[in-house]
């Protein structure tokens, strides 16, 4: 027969194997979060090469113009380029890398479309590397083994020339493809939508990318690719120009 001994123990004994447990498991929780900020904190960044973190504060940056183009998506789907778009945005994009000087730093250098004629082929060069890193750099199986996840790609000499006439140490390249449904493409969408069917808008593409010049190294990578934004209005190409340079190495 139990004692009253026994029936005073057990509940005694039972707290404690609760509490014991309790225990352990904030502990391993404790443990846990330790090791995924530990974790994160060595896990580069995706967006910047290894052992590359913030610009010297006296580092002088050239702007190239950006790759742009605009196209109007007509009712039957079909992508049409538009100059007058094209040439509004280019200015408005300008307008609002000008607003972004406080990110950028002081010591800019600015080539026009004609001098950047010049470096045709840097520039195109970048841009093939630029779309292997949109391919093979945002996760998946489109991802290349031998690159280990990490931001490791290079124009290695062909930089130079920028070097030799400018004196920076950085350039920033940028593409944008923008994309806007006609006033036909807007109703066509509504009379689809209707019947169940599912068509797409337009849809703004782009990137923007920080090379070492000194050493050819793409040091800070940035895509962008969303249903909205506008560069053919001042006011949301500005809010285009901040969300590709969203991380923008500091100067420091």
């Amino acid at each position: 027969m139990p004692t009253l001994a026994s029936h005073l123990t057990r509940p005694l004994l039972l707290a404690a194997l609760f509490a014991a447990a309790a225990a352990h498991a904030q502990d391993a929780q404790v443990a846990s979060a330790a090791a995924s900020t530990a974790a994160s904190r060595e896990a580069p960044s995706r967006h910047l090469a290894p052992g590359f973190t913030t610009r010297a504060a006296d580092s002088r940056l050239l702007v190239l113009p950006a790759d742009m183009e605009l196209f109007s998506i007509s009712a039957g789907g079909v992508v049409e380029p538009r100059n007058d778009w094209t040439e509004a945005a280019q200015k408005n994009f300008a307008a609002g890398l000008a607003s972004q000087r406080a990110r950028l730093g002081t010591q800019v250098t600015e080539l026009n479309a004609l001098q950047a004629d010049e470096f045709a082929e840097v520039t195109a060069l970048h841009r093939a590397v630029a779309d292997a890193i949109q391919l093979h750099h945002r996760g998946g199986w489109m991802e290349l083994p031998t690159k280990n996840r990490a931001l490791d790609w290079s124009l290695g000499d062909a930089v130079r020339p920028l070097k030799e006439r400018t004196g920076a140490d950085y350039a920033l390249f940028t593409w944008v493809r923008d994309s806007y449904a006609s006033s036909e493409r807007k109703l066509a969408m509504v009379a689809l939508a209707a019947l169940g069917a599912i068509s797409l808008g337009g849809e703004q593409t782009g990137y923007a990318s920080l090379v070492d010049l000194n050493t050819g190294r793409i040091v800070w990578f940035n895509q962008l690719s969303r249903m909205s934004g506008d560069l053919r209005e001042p006011a949301p190409a500005v809010e285009t120009v901040e969300a590709l340079l969203k991380g923008f190495p500091a100067l420091k």
